[in-house]
């Protein structure tokens, strides 16, 4: 029989390419690592792993079970949780990732209400942007992924139609420009009326979005500076350096100085989700921790679920 152990050894000697480096990852020693690959090779009747000096690569019988791994682990995380509720114990962990400014504005929020209510719960937070983070969920990497797309387009595949998801909120994106500048005080502007000037880009999903949305408006945008770090785009445009488009939640966690920002027509916009996987939805701890996530969300905006304005 094929046993969790078993698979997270395998896991982890796939990801890192050999039992020692696979040991240290685990907290074990090289000797039980390929103890528990042997093993593992005798219930399944066949290789797993070709060895060849200090490389190591999968057979395609390893490169197979790696690929049911991550939902095989998931479901076994969803039933000793369960399990463990059931049972009457008060404590469990959720693994969190989040983008960084979900991990500024809703996920304080939530964490320090769900440690209110359940102070047994354990939880640790990793950023990521997506689609990085999505593809930690599916691995099995993470319980919970804070995830942003913008809007779909009519007719388009849902990328996340395998997971669970929570909407959250819509945050709507808004221009940055310098103090001095002649479109400080307009009400609203168009792209279009930035199409001359240099840009400040955001992460990398995003500078995707805002050149897709510029060269609708007719333009590609000169791009000067490019930083995943929203304080910096912010510093960037009060130096007088460009123009940005950031979503309004990552003003949120951002002291705007020397900077205005302007509301953009027509609206571009992005739906803040949780992730979770099916399995993972009916874990207590999991299922508090979404909703604790929800709750920020209507804290935070006043109206949870809509778009900021």
């Amino acid at each position: 029989m094929i046993e969790g152990r078993h698979l997270r050894v395998l896991r982890a000697v796939a990801t890192t390419g050999s039992f020692s480096a696979a040991g240290r990852e685990l907290g074990c020693t090289q000797p039980a690592v390929s103890q528990q690959m042997k093993a593992l090779e005798a219930v399944v009747g066949t290789p797993l792993l070709v060895r060849g000096g200090r490389e190591m690569r999968l057979t395609q019988a390893g490169e197979a079970l790696v690929r049911h791994a991550a939902g095989i682990l998931a479901g076994l995380t969803a039933a000793e949780e369960e399990i463990a509720a059931i049972a009457g114990l008060r404590a469990g962990r959720v693994r969190l990732v989040s983008f960084p400014s979900g991990s500024s504005t809703l996920v304080p929020t939530a964490l320090a209400a769900l440690r209110a209510e359940h102070p047994g719960t354990r939880v640790s937070l990793e950023e990521a942007e997506p689609p990085r983070s999505v593809e930690l969920l599916r691995e099995g990497d993470c319980d919970i992924a804070l995830a942003f797309r913008y809007e779909l387009v009519a007719g388009g595949a849902d990328e996340w139609a395998d997971l669970v998801v929570r909407p959250l909120l819509t945050d709507r994106l808004v221009a940055l420009v310098p103090d001095g500048h002649g479109l400080a005080h307009a009400g609203a502007v168009a792209i279009a009326d930035l199409a001359d000037e240099s840009w400040i880009a955001g992460c990398p999903r995003c500078r995707g979005r805002l050149i897709e949305v510029c060269e609708s408006a007719g333009f590609t945008p000169r791009i000067d500076f490019a930083t995943d770090d929203y304080p910096a785009v912010v510093g960037l445009v009060g130096a007088g350096l460009g123009v940005a488009v950031l979503p309004q939640l990552a003003i949120e966690s951002v002291r705007p100085r020397g900077v205005r920002t302007v509301t953009l027509e027509p609206a571009v916009r992005r739906e803040i989700v949780a992730l979770t996987l099916p399995d993972l939805a009916r874990v207590p701890t999991v299922a508090a921790t979404l909703d604790q996530l929800r709750r920020a969300s209507v804290r935070l905006t006043g109206q949870g679920r809509r778009t900021r304005q």
